[in-house]
């Protein structure tokens, strides 16, 4: 690394950083390797910042954005989470939209990149990069998959945990529709006894609303196992639209549910 007057340049020190893989740095490190005071440091990274070379999507936390993403004003999501995560010691996994995108069944690129967390925290705003997080519970028991991105890898949830996730944020992912939706293309990625073990992670009502729009979407051979594990763990009817009166209700014996909204996929 360069030296000048016995200290690295902020510019140099991020040069080398890029060059040995890494694409992100905490401002301790980056004082520890300039070896100049915390208000040097702040001040030689927010020249970084304002000249398009660097990005802070957390206090204390920077990424390296290289050329390909100047316009985006950050690291794609992907790129940063698993670094920002593992540095506060967060389980996480990249959950609904996001995740029905990596397993190709997303109808439209998400706005957000969405992540699931134990405890609530600030969304982000990095550039053009927005990250949202959601609370679940349970959350060390979601079954994860970890998909590759340029800058490593990053956890994600399996299918069938994604499509139980759908089904408890609906309204936050943009309503029933947009579920089914996505059920139809992630249906044939389902597997029956997954389905299940998902279930165990999840209050029931998931597992009977997630039972009947599978039902709807043509995959109730995926559903056989799910529909025994209703059948013993349900103990009440409960609405497949929460807090919606329909009188002319239809019920589905099946999933124990009371069918007061019209679903349809878009198209």
């Amino acid at each position: 690394m360069r030296m000048i007057s016995g200290r690295l340049p902020a510019r140099a020190y991020i040069r080398d950083l890029a060059a040995a893989g890494r694409y992100s740095f905490t401002s301790a490190e980056a004082r520890t390797a300039l070896g100049v005071s915390a208000d040097a440091v702040r001040l030689a990274l927010h020249r970084l910042i304002r000249d398009g070379d660097l990005a802070s999507p957390a206090r204390g936390f920077y990424v390296i954005v290289p050329p390909e993403y100047r316009t985006l004003g950050c690291l794609p999501a992907d790129q940063f989470i698993p670094a920002l995560m593992q540095r506060s010691g967060t389980l996480y996994y990249a959950g609904l939209l996001t995740a029905a995108q990596y397993h190709g069944a997303a109808h439209h690129r998400p706005q957000e990149f969405q992540i699931m967390l134990a405890k609530s925290r600030r969304p982000i705003h990095c550039g053009q990069v927005r990250v949202a997080f959601y609370v679940r519970k349970r959350l060390d028991e979601i079954p994860l998959q970890s998909f590759n991105t340029p800058r490593g890898p990053i956890q994600v949830s399996t299918p069938e945990a994604t499509a139980f996730d759908l089904v408890g944020y609906q309204q936050q992912i943009g309503g029933l529709d947009q579920v089914v939706t996505i059920l139809s293309e992630l249906a044939e990625q389902l597997d029956p006894h997954k389905l299940v073990a998902s279930a165990l992670t999840a209050p029931v009502t998931w597992a009977q609303r997630l039972g009947h729009l599978l039902d709807q979407v043509g995959a109730a051979e995926k559903t056989v196992a799910l529909k025994s594990f209703v059948k013993k763990e349900a103990r009440q009817t409960v609405a497949l639209l929460p807090g919606m009166r329909s009188p002319q209700a239809r019920r589905d014996g099946d999933w124990k549910l009371i069918v007061n909204a019209d679903v349809e996929a878009e198209t």
